[in-house]
């Protein structure tokens, strides 16, 4: 099972320079507009409310562009990212936007052993949990992280949409691959990136998990936190099933022929007892 880190970062490490480069994060955007926020940040911000002065941890936070836009909402913000080359973009995109972000490398279970402190709010963002094995030692990782009164804001993809079949030769919407989580991952061998199909890389093989919406809420609950809002989107912030979806503007696509069919994401709310 060690194996699976080694082989995502050496994915994740090729990636991240073409990440940083490309259109998709608007890394310029960031730099010429100090007001400007990732749009899913954007998205969530009648969900977040106030969160300025809280002692934040953006967990797997990737290049930081999402870490970056909770620190301009006033939140002491920390990313936190198992590959290096990912945060060597982050430290550069936060530095030329003018945040004072520290950015720790290590995998996500071991979070806390390099941490220091408890934390107001940890958050998690689109795309984070199906690199992970084990959904219930996840949710007790965050619980460690978190102050009493804490709360954790994850906005995911939905479990639906990750077991979903893509580029399909029709417009049908076949779900193909785990729905709970798998004691053996996926595994794939694929080129390209979200951001760029046509780029070529030589780390291609990743594995993956899916985790239900159920099981999730389940670990969340053991861990000892109080669910505090459950919400799922008809909208997902990339072309998850490309020639399926259209573009709904804000940076979320939807199927294009009936989107009540399928939850394209959702955010999952919850805190830790105690005072705040």
């Amino acid at each position: 099972m060690t194996d699976y880190l080694d082989l995502n970062r050496a994915n994740w490490d090729e990636r991240a320079p073409s990440h940083a480069a490309s259109d998709f994060y608007h890394v310029e955007d960031f730099v010429q507009d100090p007001s400007y926020l990732s749009d899913v940040v954007r998205f969530d911000l009648p969900r977040l409310g106030d969160i300025a002065g809280l002692r934040g941890v953006h967990l797997q936070c990737h290049i930081g562009t999402d870490t970056v836009s909770l620190s301009r909402l006033g939140a002491r913000m920390t990313g936190l990212d198992f590959s290096g080359v990912s945060l060597e973009q982050a430290r550069t995109i936060a530095a030329r936007a003018g945040a004072d972000i520290p950015f720790v490398q290590s995998d996500v279970y071991a979070a806390r052993e390099v941490l220091d402190g408890d934390f107001d709010l940890v958050f998690t963002g689109i795309g984070a949990l199906g690199w992970l094995p084990d959904i219930k030692r996840w949710a007790r990782t965050v619980a460690s992280l978190l102050a009493p009164g804490g709360r954790l804001f994850i906005r995911e993809g939905h479990p639906i949409l990750w077991a979903a079949e893509q580029d399909r030769p029709d417009d049908l919407v076949v779900l193909s691959e785990p729905y709970f989580e798998t004691a053996e991952p996926q595994i794939y061998d694929e080129g390209g990136t979200y951001v760029s199909a046509d780029a070529e890389f030589t780390n291609n093989v990743t594995h993956e998990w899916n985790h239900g919406l159920g099981e999730i809420v389940t670990a969340v609950l053991s861990a000892g936190l109080e669910l505090t809002g459950l919400e799922e989107h008809r909208s997902v912030p990339w072309e998850a099933l490309p020639g399926l979806m259209r573009d709904i503007g804000g940076g979320e696509f939807q199927l294009r022929d009936r989107p009540e069919r399928l939850p394209h994401t959702y955010t999952l709310q919850a805190r830790k007892p105690g005072a705040v």
